[in-house]
């Protein structure tokens, strides 16, 4: 059986958890002004001079009837200044114990020596006075030190975890607001254990705290040890979650790069009671101040980011917050609003005419609209991404092809007009067991020839599933239609790829067309996709063009053709039949 062991605080990691977190807390509350130090040090000076010159005077002063010599002051006076000294020793530590002791044991010959040659017997009540008052502030002094060393161990209580012997969520909360105030660029990654609940069900609790113990010890090595390249906290926050704050990295890779270490600490194997582990868990972080800007949001953000790890358990351990991640019940509420809608029959589709560079009609693309239970209509930024995240893209993209394909199929037989209709599938649509079935079934249910039946595909097919849609892919163009690539520039694709990838078009994203006419580079990369599209043998066509001079410059660089509100928005199917017969 491997030994589970602590190793001992280093002076590093101890001076993080004081000077981070509460010392500097401690000494706003507690600790008093240096005009203070002076003005007791400089008040026991002056209370001096003042004993000595009282001291040797006659002079007499009148008060209330009686006449008193002033020396007899002195006395007065000398309570003061030992009042003061002490006051530097309750006060200001091992500082003003040592000068106020300084202080008194240099007096005390100076006393001495007027008794004994001067013989000046008055003086012997204040050398009695300062024995008093050296055996006073060694008393405070050495009562101080006791409740110094008894607020440290507060201290180190209130920021430590006692199980683990790391610093604890309070700590962690401390350094969070002592960094926000500094406006410290920071990330703060919550940590938690997968499957921990089972080895305390199965194993015992005793055996659940060896584990944390043990993880604890790996992650508080890797953070004392400086070999990830970044500044590092780490805390246990609760039961098997810990908080890791990451200082001084330059990019986001650095905080991957971090975090892989720790990663790779956690999944090293682990063997209590004779029973070997293999633990994994979930990394959700944000940014300070880009995901948040108080302790709380900084926190519950990264805190939703690992919830999600949890949930879709990828092998991405992973996850920086975004915005997007907060809207479950959002997303919920549009589910229920998608799965009505299904059943309603109230998704529809609007189609969005494209057209060459001389105005006229390529053909349309068919987008998906949905309206609720009420005939609203839903934003397809807003139920379109939900549809793709819980599974039901497939079925909102099954209606909108049999709809628009009807239509079209039906304007095609009736003009005889050469136009082409564009549907867009997703990986997962078109990796589907049955999708071939699906667009033979369109084929034929809707009369549209495969020759004017485009899909669109959009780019990243070609990285995420290349070898497995490639034989699909040439099925599908096998059956006459042609296939589109969307978004061209967005992603990564590899030229081989594309040179092999059956094509007909490609899609300029958006993106690049706003920014086409802002400077010459924006405009030379435009005309090298073009330039590229067609040594593929593609025709190129831009989208998102909302502006004539984008038109003019599209042409001078050769572009075949355009979509964009400038010629054409979406359109019901009335307006679209309008727009094809005339």
């Amino acid at each position: 059986m491997c030994g589970v062991h602590m190793s001992k605080d280093t002076d590093v990691h101890k001076k993080r958890i004081i000077d981070e977190t509460l010392t500097k807390l401690y000494e706003e509350n507690s600790g008093k002004p240096e005009h203070a130090f002076w003005f007791f040090l400089i008040g026991y000076f002056i209370t001096n001079i003042i004993v000595t010159t009282s001291a040797h005077t006659s002079t007499m002063i009148e008060m209330g009837g009686h006449s008193i010599p002033v020396y007899t002051f002195a006395g007065v006076f000398s309570s003061v200044a030992n009042i003061c000294v002490i006051f530097l020793a309750v006060y200001f530590g091992k500082r003003g114990f040592l000068t106020g002791l300084v202080l008194l044991i240099v007096q005390l010959p100076l006393i001495l020596s007027s008794v004994i040659f001067k013989g000046n017997l008055s003086s012997l009540p204040g050398f009695f006075g300062n024995i008093l008052a050296i055996i006073a502030i060694v008393a405070v002094y050495l009562n101080n030190v006791k409740v110094d060393k008894f607020q440290q161990k507060l201290r180190y209580t209130a920021v430590t975890d006692l199980l683990t012997g790391i610093p604890n969520g309070f700590a962690c909360d401390e350094l969070i607001n002592a960094l926000m105030k500094k406006n410290d660029r920071f990330a703060n990654v919550c940590i938690d254990l997968n499957g921990f609940k089972d080895i305390n069900d199965t194993m015992g609790f005793e055996a659940g705290n060896q584990v944390l113990i043990e993880i604890a010890s790996r992650l508080k090595e890797i953070c004392d040890s400086g070999t990830t390249g970044t500044l590092d906290f780490i805390s246990r926050t609760s039961g098997d979650e810990f908080a890791l704050l990451i200082r001084q990295f330059s990019t986001e890779e650095d905080i991957i790069k971090t975090l892989s270490k720790y990663d790779e600490a956690i999944s090293k194997k682990l063997t209590i009671f004779d029973c070997d582990f293999f633990i994994s868990a979930a990394f959700g972080y944000t940014i300070y101040p880009d995901d948040g800007t108080t302790v709380d949001s900084i926190v519950s953000h990264a805190n939703t980011a690992m919830n999600e790890v949890k949930r879709v358990n990828s092998s991405n351990h992973f996850l920086r917050f975004t915005g997007d991640l907060l809207s479950t019940e959002k997303t919920l509420e549009t589910e229920a609003k998608i799965i009505a809608a299904i059943e309603n029959d109230t998704i529809f589709f609007m189609l969005q005419p494209q057209f060459d560079l001389s105005h006229k009609l390529r053909g349309f693309e068919a987008l998906a609209r949905m309206k609720d239970k009420d005939g609203n209509i839903i934003s397809p930024g807003e139920f379109i991404p939900v549809a793709e995240k819980v599974g039901l893209i497939d079925q909102v993209d099954g209606i909108v092809y049999r709809k628009a394909g009807k239509f079209i199929g039906d304007i095609i037989r009736q003009t005889g007009a050469d136009i082409s209709l564009s549907i867009n599938v997703s990986v997962r649509h078109l990796l589907k067991n049955d999708f071939l079935t699906e667009i033979d079934n369109l084929l034929m249910n809707s009369g549209i020839p495969p020759a004017q039946l485009e899909i669109e595909i959009t780019e990243s097919i070609m990285i995420e599933s290349i070898n497995k849609a490639m034989n699909r892919i040439n099925a599908i163009h096998d059956m006459g239609i042609m296939i589109a690539i969307d978004d061209f520039g967005t992603g990564y694709s590899s030229l081989s790829y594309l040179n092999e990838f059956p094509a007909n078009l490609l899609k300029i994203d958006k993106s690049f067309i706003d920014k086409l006419n802002t400077n010459d580079k924006s405009k030379q990369y435009v005309a090298g996709i073009i330039n590229l599209g067609h040594t593929m043998g593609f025709d190129v066509i831009s989208e998102g063009v909302e502006e004539d001079a984008q038109i003019e410059t599209l042409r001078e660089i050769g572009c075949d053709l355009i979509q964009g509100f400038i010629w054409g928005k979406p359109l019901l199917p009335e307006d679209a039949g309008k727009l094809i017969t005339s």
